[in-house]
């Protein structure tokens, strides 16, 4: 397991059993703390979606604290399920994202699924959906639109968007 996805794992075990919010260890390489960078954590139990959240931009000192506090959110928020519990913890297994800083599409026809994460806003900033980049089943372009604007409950035959596009480092 990587050092990102074993921070993951060790914040989540940490508020689930004792509710504390660890402190990123001093033996993490240096870059945990010398960079800054949106993070994205999923979770998954047996190689389903158990919890996914995070941040597009940093929101925090460094990409530690980022992966800690997104990792307790992806535990215990996404609101399409309900909080980790103990006995689930042996069964979870972590990938962490780390986001490059996104950049405004000019051209659709210049996104790849595969390659680059999408977010799409609504033109007054109401409404904000994300994707992830090479996830299973997106394969389209339009596809990837489609599931980012549903995300967001964002109309996109009725409502004018704006598309960003991303790339991520990702860890397991």
């Amino acid at each position: 397991m990587s050092p990102y996805a074993t921070l993951a794992k060790k914040a989540v075990e940490a508020y689930i059993k004792e509710k504390i919010i660890i402190d990123p260890s001093l033996d993490l390489p240096k870059s945990f703390f010398q960079k800054k960078a949106g993070v994205f954590v999923t979770i998954e139990k047996n190689k389903d979606l158990r919890g996914c959240i995070g941040t597009y931009l940093p929101t925090r000192k460094n990409i530690a604290e980022e992966i800690i506090y997104n990792a307790i959110a992806a535990a215990t928020e996404d609101y399409r399920f309900g909080p980790i519990q103990k006995e689930e913890l042996e069964d979870l297994s972590y990938t962490v994202y780390i986001l490059d800083k996104p950049e405004l599409v000019t051209d659709i026809k210049k996104l790849d699924p595969k390659k680059y994460g999408i977010i799409v806003k609504t033109i007054d900033n109401l409404k904000t959906g994300l994707l992830l980049p090479d996830l299973e089943g997106v394969d389209t372009i339009e596809k990837q639109i489609l599931i980012a604007c549903q995300k967001a409950g964002i109309n996109p035959f009725q409502e004018k968007i704006i598309i960003y596009k991303f790339t991520a480092k990702k860890f397991f």
